[in-house]
């Protein structure tokens, strides 16, 4: 009986989803037989599944693209707090996520994404759909796995933009302030900015105090340090805003007229310090373009081990890595649970023993 894979990739894009794909397809059809197994990709994610766009794939698809940035199958974000309400369309998700399943007549469903992604993985697991997700973003921030395909090479794009920084920071003897994607972690912050020489790092895990952040990039004007470069994570919050929720923190900055927390430390820094001060937003280049060597081999490793879940029939799991073994976890212990920087560990204490300020 031909086995009938459906896989779609949902949320943001990013480097190596294409490679994970090819490795589940081409590790399928070795343990299988290519005429064994019908791969069923389903087009934008979620909204794919609820919509029942999907089509039938050639193996062939499957050639070429392990070097490819983005996504073959198309992504679009569908919040998960929204799936279990129905809108003004009248629309039941969960439920025509369940028929688009049984109409295809899928055996399981590989879901690649993040977060919100295994949310909805473990929603539609707990619905008694045959499930396995696949940890992908560039914020490193899923629980459970010690890595994420397309973090290394966001690291490598966000490492490359804050070299370019020293340069013309130091032509011009300013201070250079690089924002990074990192909305709730600081994962991809931290380590780009030790990775690039930053002198200051700041991330949502440790609010930052703006006057001590001053006062340290002062003292390298003082010792003769011609400029500084200073990684903030766009997520990054001081701590009076620590004790607000996100909403009100929100609302204090849009009434403010500042677009990002980089904007306003950039200001305040240099109203502090009588230094230049400018922003760079490498922004969606850090999701763009081709996957590293190092992403392309995780993406292969876990999508050869999706392919060991599906021979298994080990359904109802994410595949992981698990101190560098890929394994897999249960998606009901990971699901909903964020994985954050912690500020106490090596890290973070490597770069605060090179002097680097984190403004606490």
């Amino acid at each position: 009986m031909k086995r009938r894979i459906g896989i779609l990739t949902s949320g943001g894009d990013c480097p190596g989803l294409n490679a994970t794909i090819r490795g589940v397809a081409k590790a399928c059809f070795e343990s299988f037989g290519e005429e064994n197994v019908q791969i069923v990709g389903i087009q934008n994610g979620y909204y794919g599944l609820i919509n029942n766009i999907a089509r039938e794939m050639d193996a062939s698809e499957f050639s070429g693209i392990l070097t490819q940035g983005g996504t073959i199958l198309g992504t679009k974000r569908q919040p998960f707090k929204m799936m279990t309400v129905i809108g003004e369309d009248n629309v039941d998700k969960v439920k025509n996520m369940k028929q688009t399943y049984k109409k295809l007549k899928l055996d399981c469903l590989l879901t690649l994404g993040g977060n919100g992604t295994h949310k909805t993985s473990k929603l539609l697991a707990d619905e008694g759909l045959n499930i396995i997700g696949l940890p992908k973003t560039i914020d490193n921030d899923i629980y459970g796995t010690d890595v994420t395909f397309g973090f290394h090479t966001a690291v490598d794009i966000a490492t490359d933009a804050i070299d370019r920084l020293h340069t013309t920071a130091a032509s011009h003897s300013r201070i250079l302030f690089c924002e990074i994607m990192g909305n709730k972690a600081g994962w991809l912050t931290v380590n780009a900015g030790i990775a690039g020489g930053a002198d200051v790092i700041l991330i949502p895990e440790i609010p930052y105090d703006i006057t001590k952040v001053a006062e340290s990039l002062t003292k390298r004007a003082e010792s003769g340090k011609g400029f500084s470069i200073v990684a903030v994570a766009e997520g990054a919050f001081d701590v009076e805003e620590a004790k607000m929720k996100k909403k009100e923190r929100a609302k204090k900055r849009s009434e403010a007229g500042i677009l990002t927390a980089t904007s306003r430390i950039a200001a305040q820094i240099q109203a502090a310090t009588g230094i230049e001060s400018r922003v760079c937003v490498p922004g969606h280049m850090l999701r763009g373009g081709s996957p590293s060597a190092y992403d392309r081999i995780l993406a292969t490793k876990f999508g050869v081990h999706a392919a060991e879940l599906i021979k298994n029939e080990d359904y109802g799991k994410t595949v992981a890595m698990v101190n560098s073994v890929v394994t897999a976890n249960k998606l009901e212990d990971i699901a909903g649970l964020t994985k954050f920087v912690d500020p106490e560990g090596q890290i973070v204490q490597t770069a605060k023993k090179l002097g680097v300020s984190f403004g606490d």
